[in-house]
């Protein structure tokens, strides 16, 4: 992981538009489609797709996708998360030995990426510019160049040898940070998609190379289905704010649950205090501590929350509960965007798009160049399991979007992070500082913090068989390690602004009118900017 060292923490005000993402040249490309006349949800979609070519060590066309629209009051949510292929066969992993889903370099931990269906929903129902104006901005980074991030070279580094070799397009390229790499396959897959939509990549190049990959795991009935679908919007009170995100196979009800218990707790005055980071901690322990039997596909959003509800009695105001579920570092990009028309209709987006773990299963299309993600790796294989692998099903997702409004149903923020297992709790911290402590974003996303880890992946914290453990960023408090230990929790450091601890972007509406938004330091090369 990569961290930075005293970054200036300031907020960007705007009176018309804002984007904000882990990318300055994925920014960029959002901030140039709003100045072309699009709205915020053409600027999400160029926002992503820029990001989609220069972080393919955080997200892509060969991920999944989840969004939320705020559309002038009323808030719609966006599962565009891949299903698996209809040669999914969870009993013949067992035959072979296997008791978890395999986490990289095995293709059936690959689910058909529905990213660019996501891309296509969002769109066709919200957009107001042309698809090809949208995409124009990706497109071109893929054929002319961009600069390669720090990240994406640490991101080469850790792969293995197996792993880089597949990624050779990328690896070849990005030798020193800032060293022009060109993707020419992505520009193509992106020109067929503004070109002639959906048909010309997942019944395209990219679809025959992944049928061809799958050797009998997806079909071209599979890659026909259209994979992004309108759900309806999960949402809960707490912080005196209406929060929302998407329904399960996201575990954006963890989010709200951990808020709707922290927010009935007697928080600190100060959120510096040691005491705040234990109650927190409490609370999204109560709520997350059976994961992994309650997140799967078609779980109902609403009982779970009502179940957690029902967990304030859990939560130990003094000690550390030591609850888990026992048993089995997320790379992820979030933006957000937010605009007002000439006619002062206000809407905003908040968007997630993963490839799950650095650059997902390191295994790449050959025809694109489109590496692959490895959400499958959330599905069990145990004969049974709510979750167990099966073909059309999809896997418990660690990606959730955020967005929060007011009772007079105007926009609070659209907020969110990568992460990994540990969005929950790092959208927890994000909400009591902007809701409860009324912190501004940069603040807010600035301050320390700290996360529930597991022991090796970022995607085990309630499956390790010790439980998590409570890592706690170098900048955060310095009475936090030793404070919570003695409270019996299991600490350890990290560095100070390590990107291990997720990259948030927030976007506030001002009560003035003013969007007022930041990017995590922790991102190195993000950028919140706008009009």
């Amino acid at each position: 992981m990569m961290s930075v060292s005293n970054p200036p923490l300031r907020s960007v005000r705007t009176p018309n538009h804002m984007v904000a993402s882990a990318d300055q040249v994925a920014t960029s490309a959002g901030v140039e489609t709003f100045a072309r006349g699009g709205n915020a949800v053409d600027a999400a979609i160029a926002t992503n797709a820029a990001i989609a070519v220069t972080g393919p060590h955080l997200c892509g066309m060969g991920g999944d996708l989840f969004a939320l629209v705020y559309d002038d009051g009323d808030v719609h949510a966006l599962n565009a998360s891949g299903r698996a292929g209809s040669g999914a066969d969870a009993a013949a992993m067992r035959s072979a030995g296997l008791t978890e889903m395999p986490f990289r370099l095995d293709i059936r931990s690959v689910t058909v990426p529905g990213c660019v269906d996501g891309w296509l929903a969002l769109h066709d129902r919200f957009g107001s510019l042309p698809l090809d104006q949208v995409l124009d901005p990706a497109i071109r980074l893929a054929n002319d160049g961009f600069p390669a991030s720090p990240l994406m070279i640490g991101a080469l580094h850790l792969a293995s040898d197996q792993g880089r070799a597949n990624l050779h397009e990328i690896a070849e390229q990005a030798q020193t940070r800032g060293s022009r790499v060109r993707r020419p396959g992505v520009a193509a897959a992106l020109a067929g998609v503004a070109r002639g939509g959906r048909d010309t990549f997942y019944g395209g190049a990219f679809g025959e190379g992944l049928i061809e990959m799958g050797g009998g795991l997806f079909t071209a009935s599979d890659l026909a289905t259209v994979q992004a679908e309108w759900q309806p919007v999960l949402s809960g009170e707490a912080f005196g704010v209406t929060l929302h995100t998407a329904e399960p196979n996201s575990q954006g009800y963890l989010a709200i649950g951990g808020a709707r218990l922290a927010s009935q707790l007697d928080l600190p005055a100060d959120p510096d205090d040691e005491r705040w980071a234990h109650l927190l901690i409490e609370a999204a322990t109560a709520a997350g501590r059976d994961r992994p039997s309650q997140l799967f596909d078609g779980a109902d959003g609403r009982e779970l929350l009502d179940m957690i509800d029902g967990r304030f009695d859990e939560i130990d105001v003094g000690r550390a509960s030591g609850r888990w579920a026992p048993s089995n570092d997320g790379d992820t990009t979030y933006l957000c965007t937010a605009g007002r028309g000439v006619d002062g209709r206000e809407m905003a987006v908040s968007l997630i798009q993963s490839n799950a773990s650095g650059f997902g299963s390191h295994l790449v299309e050959p025809n694109t160049g489109i590496n692959l993600h490895n959400r499958g790796m959330g599905f069990s294989i145990e004969e049974g399991h709510p979750a167990e692998l099966a073909p059309g099903r999809r896997p418990p997702h660690t990606l959730l979007p955020m967005a929060a409004t007011r009772d007079d149903g105007s926009l609070a923020a659209v907020f969110g992070t990568m992460g990994g297992d540990a969005q929950p709790q790092i959208m927890l911290q994000i909400a009591a500082r902007l809701f409860h402590h009324r912190q501004s974003p940069a603040r807010a996303i600035g301050a320390g913090r700290w996360a529930l880890k597991g022991p090796a992946t970022g995607f085990d914290t309630w499956t390790a068989p010790e439980g998590p453990g409570v890592s706690l960023e170098g900048h955060a408090p310095h009475d936090w390690l030793d404070a919570l230990a003695s409270r019996g929790h299991r600490t350890s450091g990290a560095p100070a602004w390590d990107s291990g601890f997720g990259h948030a972007c927030a976007i506030v509406g001002g009560r003035d009118g003013m969007w007022v938004g930041s990017t995590d330091p922790r991102t190195v090369i993000g950028s919140c900017a706008g009009a």
